[in-house]
């Protein structure tokens, strides 16, 4: 069923898709209210030193190039096969966007939104019917600006798309996914994701002996970053543990278009096999229990597996994937489906249509895209997250044919 402008559309997120949904709604003439716990696009500055695999034309919707284009004609865009920083992205494409006269009055930073309900309605009433269509939702929000920090308020939308990502939460050290004994005490002091080693943590790394967790691009990133402090800073030292056998810790993605990721495979798999460079691959391995001593400001972590026993570390990176926060839709009828199950057998690069129908989340006008829509699936592109957006509107708008993209293309 079509919602008609002028609805109002609530999009919790301003990372890559959240932005390009908002856009998008604007265009089509919807209200829209975006909410952003931080400040806009601040979750690239989380891995912003890192360079993106995909080039920027395969990031860039054409709305969000012809926006910037018409709110300053001196705008000049990236080149199309450029491969951009996380900061470089932010300062160049989505920051603009988000200030853009488009999308600005629309922007509702340090607001997180806490819950999701329909309004007059207890979890599980009208389970199944699309008379809940006919309850707003309402939003639980709450403020982390100085002023009224901790000030909470409610908002309706008729539509919600939940776009707020994977990166709040990592998922466990241990072994089938629990956590190690001793983690949850211990998480506080480790590092999660992509931290700056040769820049703004270098002092916290150098001559420091660093133990990484995980067997993905993130972890390779980490060891190739650690690798290079070695070769400057003495006694800086790295092991890197995977699950999977001891060669190579990352099986590298036959025809792979991605160039600056098999890079990154091959030159960290290559550092895995040579006792020069301070790194120690321990294959086969896992973390069984892990204790941070305040005192020594240290890691003590009981291995398990090929190479159990027991050692200590100055730093710990864990790099073993994310999950989303589902908290915030928890009292809808969201069903949990999986974006295994969706795209089973397809290779992490290849991009089929996508269909209206995986967009229904069980819950009347709620979606959700973006990495959130593929759980603990990393498989996600932002090409795919555009493809996403296009099809969604076909749903929102009941117009099948509906591709503001196809339509833009070619003018910017």
């Amino acid at each position: 069923m079509a919602i008609d402008t002028p609805a109002r559309i609530a999009i919790l997120g301003t990372g890559p898709i959240g932005l390009e949904a908002a856009l998008y709604a604007r265009y089509l003439g919807y209200d829209v209210d975006l909410y952003e716990r931080g400040k806009a696009c601040e979750a690239l500055s989380r891995w912003g030193h890192v360079r993106m695999f995909t080039p920027f034309g395969q990031i860039a919707s054409p709305l969000g190039l012809a926006a910037l284009k018409a709110q300053d004609p001196a705008w000049q865009s990236p080149e199309a096969d450029a491969l951009l920083t996380g900061h470089e992205l932010a300062e160049r494409y989505y920051l603009p966007l988000s200030h853009s006269d488009l999308l600005a009055d629309s922007l509702h930073e340090q607001t997180r939104v806490v819950a999701v309900a329909r309004e007059g309605l207890l979890p599980g009433e009208l389970a199944g019917d699309e008379a809940r269509r006919d309850h707003d939702f309402r939003l639980l929000l709450e403020s982390s600006l100085a002023d009224d920090h901790g000030r909470q308020r409610f908002a309706t939308a008729d539509a919600v798309i939940d776009a707020t990502g994977t990166f709040n939460n990592s998922n466990c050290l241990g072994p089938g996914g629990l956590p190690a004994i001793g983690e949850l005490a211990a998480r506080a002091h480790f590092e999660l994701g992509l931290p700056d080693v040769l820049s703004a943590r270098r002092e916290h790394f150098a001559g420091r002996n660093t133990l990484i967790v995980g067997d993905g691009c993130s972890a390779a990133t980490n060891v190739i970053a650690l690798a290079a402090l070695a070769s400057q800073v003495a006694d800086t030292w790295v092991t890197w543990l995977t699950r999977g056998p001891d060669t190579p810790p990352i099986a590298p993605r036959s025809g792979d278009p991605f160039a600056e990721r098999s890079r990154i495979v091959e030159q960290a798999n290559r550092l895995a096999i040579d006792d020069a460079n301070h790194v120690t691959h321990l294959g086969g391995t896992t973390v069984e229990a892990i204790s941070w001593h305040q005192d020594l400001e240290r890691f003590t972590v009981r291995l398990g597996g090929k190479h159990a026993g027991e050692a200590e570390f100055d730093r710990v990176i864990a790099n073993v994937g994310y999950h989303a926060d589902a908290s915030i839709g928890a009292v809808l009828e969201v069903a949990k489906r999986s974006a295994a199950k969706l795209e089973a057998g397809l290779a992490d690069y290849e991009l089929p249509a996508v269909a209206p129908a995986e967009l229904l989340t069980g819950e009347p006008d709620f979606y959700v895209l973006g990495a959130k829509s593929y759980g603990r699936d990393s498989r996600f592109l932002i090409a795919r997250g555009l493809q996403q957006v296009r099809a969604l509107f076909t749903i929102i708008g009941d117009r099948e044919g509906l591709d503001l993209y196809a339509t833009m293309r070619g003018l910017y």
